[in-house]
């Protein structure tokens, strides 16, 4: 029997399925990395950017990701695409539904290996963004800030934001951060670099 591929083709990367519930996951083997982020960080065309044009549904409207999205990536290795949020345009009964899901997956994933969490270079470090990251700290999932939207600051802005919020990553959760641009195709490199070594470190191919 031949041996799993030991890559992982970003270029080939192809949707595998939609969760709407925990048990709609495919098995729970292997390896993968999950993005979060806020509907308006620009999530998903980070995605598109680290792994292959179109991949994900992005558009001018928030919240286009509905379901917890899995994608292949080589081998029985995932990215996965969850439901952005602090989307105030869903209704209530919605959003409660997504947070029992994305918290089900979170806490229950066997074979989740980092957490990509995208974020407006222009935001600071709070909210939501500080719980994912306590959580992942608390756990010991490993976890990178994509500073998003980098394109909107001069460079000289871009890295006073890096490093304000690389300090307060490194004192509370031992994470890194990064300047990233889908506009300007800044930062996918970096990230990609990132995501293999989480994905091939935990051997991926069980």
């Amino acid at each position: 029997m031949p041996r799993p591929s030991r890559a992982v083709d970003f270029g080939a990367a192809q949707f595998l399925t939609g969760a709407h519930l925990p048990s709609q996951c495919p098995p729970d083997s292997g390896a993968e990395v999950v993005f979060a982020g806020r509907s308006n960080s620009g999530k998903s065309s980070a995605l598109n950017l680290i792994a292959r044009p179109g991949l994900a549904r992005t558009g001018k409207t928030p919240g286009r990701t509905r379901q917890i999205n899995f994608f292949t990536c080589g081998g029985n290795r995932r990215l996965v695409d969850l439901p952005g949020y602090g989307y105030a345009d869903v209704r209530q009964s919605l959003r409660a539904h997504w947070g029992q899901a994305i918290g089900r997956y979170l806490e229950e994933r066997n074979s989740l290996k980092g957490l990509i969490l995208t974020m407006d270079i222009r935001r600071a470090i709070a909210g939501e963004e500080r719980q994912l990251l306590e959580w992942c700290a608390g756990r010991n999932l490993p976890a990178r800030l994509l500073l998003t939207k980098s394109d909107k600051l001069s460079r000289a802005a871009a890295g006073q934001k890096l490093r304000a919020a690389g300090e307060v990553l490194k004192k509370e959760f031992n994470f890194d951060a990064q300047i990233f641009s889908a506009l300007k195709n800044h930062g996918r490199d970096e990230a990609r670099k990132v995501i293999v070594q989480w994905l091939l470190e935990s051997g991926g191919e069980g």
